[in-house]
């Protein structure tokens, strides 16, 4: 069997853009010996895809959606080396991730420091989260840290990566399509169908990663942290104390975190009347003492 032959019934589909003629024609190739059952299979399961085109990613194409958002993100970005930082960065990420309304993903949470003084922060579809130095060496204690992850988990708990994805060209059928070319097509053969949808690619990557989730995202964010954050005994009180700092350094925070958040005082005034009678906890010398560890650690990095 010709792979060309395969490429051009798949591609097809993107012309067709009608399932039901796209299967008939699939069928009449496989009645004429042009293609297998199997191939038929697979251009009637993209056919399929490209009708429903709105229906949910899967857990394991989220997984795989965030790791090539994180992908590009460190691209740009260089990851931290400081093997110590990073781990009280994961049991602190994965204590918080526990206590959400999500507290398992296809691939797990994952949390990395960029080597980065600029602050901001970015979660990626399926749990990946990035931190900048920047927005570590900001928080004075470790719940304010804990807001910063807190806040990033309810993005991934919200699947808010995911609803961006749903603003970009069709992402499902894609998606399906190169799932079922996989099957069937070489390195080489598969590399040239790709190449037909890179502006779909870069639509997720822009999207998640440099414009930012939407101001009313942002703010169900802060709302779900502060849940998230009165669940493991954290204080609430620290996100609007982090918000307040961010603000002093609003206009030197860098384009990044300008470009990708709401101001800091438009956050904390949608969030005021939920940290309403809201309490200070109690400060634990041990959680204030492997923070000083780690910032002592990172203020020589």
């Amino acid at each position: 069997m010709n792979r060309k032959i395969i490429i051009l019934a798949i591609l097809a589909v993107a012309l067709v853009g009608c399932a039901s003629v796209t299967k008939m024609g699939a069928q009449l190739g496989q009645g004429a010996g042009v293609l297998t059952e199997e191939q038929t299979q697979s251009i009637n399961r993209t056919a399929d895809a490209f009708e429903k085109s709105a229906e949910d990613i899967l857990p394991e194409q989220e997984y795989y959606l965030g790791r090539a958002v994180a992908a590009s993100l460190l691209g740009d970005y260089q990851a931290l080396d400081n093997p110590s930082a990073n781990a009280y960065l994961n049991q602190l990420g994965q204590t918080l991730a526990m206590a959400s309304d999500r507290p398992e993903t296809f691939g797990g949470y994952h949390f990395l420091l960029l080597d980065s003084e600029e602050i901001n922060a970015f979660a990626a579809p399926g749990g990946l989260i990035l931190v900048s130095r920047g927005l570590v060496n900001l928080c004075s204690d470790e719940d304010e840290l804990a807001a910063v992850l807190a806040h990033e988990i309810a993005h991934v708990q919200n699947l808010d990566g995911l609803k961006a994805i749903d603003a970009s060209r069709d992402r499902s059928k894609w998606i399906t399509l190169g799932v079922e070319a996989a099957r069937h097509l070489g390195t080489e053969e598969l590399r040239e169908l790709a190449g037909q949808f890179d502006d779909s690619v870069r639509d997720i990557v822009v999207t998640v990663a440099n414009n930012g989730y939407a101001r009313g995202q942002e703010h169900q964010a802060d709302r779900d942290a502060i849940a998230i954050l009165t669940r493991t005994g954290y204080s609430p009180l620290a996100l609007r104390s982090m918000l307040a700092e961010m603000e002093q350094r609003w206009q030197g925070s860098g384009p990044g975190f300008a470009r990708t958040h709401p101001s800091p005082t438009d956050r904390l005034g949608a969030v005021a009347a939920d940290l309403t009678g809201a309490r200070a906890s109690t400060v634990s010398r041990i959680r204030a003492a492997r923070f000083a560890a780690v910032m002592d650690g990172l203020s020589g990095s």
